[in-house]
């Protein structure tokens, strides 16, 4: 039969209480003392205090954390990623601290292995060197509740985003500041912002469109496109200049000029070919995209005069996506024959069409780019986000010029009539005039346009 002992109180031998119960109060130990388990002795039912055993063999790797335990991680050689433990209980602790000072560069990832985070369904990651975090599981609403820091701003890294000035026109699409630039101007990088907000840009650079030829003039080429995606940007002036439209040729005798290159973030996108004009210097000219040629000389002389080519730079600003485009201007017809005429100038999309009286697109303008793909927000750009369309060829005896690409760039002009201006602002060429003495049309101006995540 077991031995049963009743008292209320066990005394030390000063008479001190070391074991009290009073009503359904147990107390053990006096004030002063500390009670300690016996080493390899358990105990079930306290709960704990709210502390961790730290272990002071810092973690390398990944690894699956155990309820009660403090881990020093070491970051130094990669980023490492903490499981937390399955099936929580309610007190469950587990404390994390940056070892080495390394989590800003080298994260370190708390997955949640199935329970919430601070009453979200996502991992937590510690960005900020030297920071740490106490996490205590409370229930299956909330799951591990940080505890030991006093804003999760101590341990992990906020969105920042881009703050910037400049331009003729600033508007906002969704989360996207827009920054338009129609004339030369100054982009300002007030702020940087971060990998989790924004930190690049992205840049539609447009160079100025070719004027177009005369007298069966060749079309203008529009101006080279560039668009840089993922750029990053420092705190800092960037200086933008928007390239001019080449003027349209005034005498067939003379070629029509060039247009001029649009810059911006170091990105460069080339001015528009020269166009031919029928005589001495009939040939189309390289450029952004090339100018079309004019028809072949009078008085015996062969044809079709060659087209300009598409010339495109070799960008130095580093970028996750460099997109360069241009295309090579439309021959002009062999000689001034009733349907002959100019050829159409290039586009950034495609070629211009060479003469050809049996095709009924003979001597159009090769199309523009449309820019959506690469950026955000599209409707609220000017000309429905399509540049860089060449010009139309000009037409011999025939009612109807080539017409201008989609894009900006200008009508050629039937028999008898000037060219069409490219439009402002889209690096369109311009068009071929008909007969002399009319002009050949001027070309657009070009365009820069900046854009990034603001919110």
């Amino acid at each position: 039969m077991a031995s049963t002992i009743k008292v209320n109180n066990i005394q030390n031998q000063c008479g001190a209480n070391i074991a009290n119960k009073c009503g359904t109060t147990i107390t053990l130990g006096a004030s002063g003392d500390t009670v300690t388990l016996a080493s390899g002795a358990s105990q079930t039912g306290f709960g704990r205090t709210g502390t961790v055993d730290w272990d002071t063999t810092a973690k390398t790797a990944s690894f699956t954390a155990v309820s009660g335990n403090g881990y020093f991680v070491n970051t130094t050689s990669g980023t490492i990623t903490v499981t937390l433990p399955a099936s929580p209980s309610a007190g469950d602790i587990v404390a994390l601290a940056d070892y080495a000072g390394t989590s800003a560069t080298n994260n370190i990832t708390i997955a949640r292995n199935g329970s919430n985070i601070n009453g979200a369904a996502s991992d937590l990651t510690i960005s900020k060197n030297n920071s740490g975090v106490t996490l205590v599981y409370v229930d299956g609403t909330q799951g591990w509740k940080a505890t030991e820091t006093s804003n999760l701003n101590d341990i992990e890294l906020q969105p920042e985003y881009i703050v910037g000035t400049g331009g003729n026109t600033v508007s906002t699409i969704g989360n996207y500041k827009v920054h338009i630039f129609t004339g030369p101007g100054t982009f300002t990088v007030c702020s940087v912002g971060n990998p989790i907000g924004s930190d690049t840009i992205t840049a539609t650079v447009v160079g100025g469109g070719a004027g177009g030829g005369n007298r069966h003039g060749g079309g203008g080429g529009a101006g080279g496109l560039t668009v840089g995606q993922n750029i990053p940007v420092t705190a800092t002036d960037f200086p933008i200049s928007i390239g001019g439209g080449g003027g349209g040729s005034s005498s067939p005798s003379n070629r029509s000029s060039a247009g001029s290159n649009s810059t911006a973030i170091s990105f460069t996108a080339i001015g528009g070919g020269p166009a031919g004009s029928q005589g001495p210097n009939t040939p189309g000219l390289p450029g952004g995209s090339g100018g079309g040629s004019a028809v072949g000389g009078a008085g015996g002389c062969v044809g079709p005069a060659p087209a300009g080519a598409a010339t495109q730079p070799t960008q130095p600003q580093p970028a996750a996506s460099v997109f360069n485009a241009g295309s090579a201007g439309g021959q002009g017809g062999v000689n001034p024959g009733p349907d002959d005429g100019g050829g159409g100038g290039g586009g950034a999309t495609s070629a211009g069409i060479p003469s050809n009286p049996s095709n009924p697109n003979f001597s159009d303008g090769g199309a523009g780019k449309d820019v959506t793909p690469f950026v955000n927000g599209a409707p609220g750009y000017p000309n429905s986000a399509i540049y860089a369309g060449g010009g139309g060829g000009g037409a011999n005896n025939n009612p109807e010029g080539g017409t201008g690409g989609t894009g900006g760039g200008g009508d050629g002009a039937p028999s008898g009539a000037a060219g069409s201006n490219g439009t402002t602002n889209t690096g369109g060429g311009g068009g071929g005039s008909g007969t002399a003495p009319q002009v050949g049309g001027n070309g657009g101006s070009g365009i820069v346009i900046i854009e990034y995540k603001f919110q």
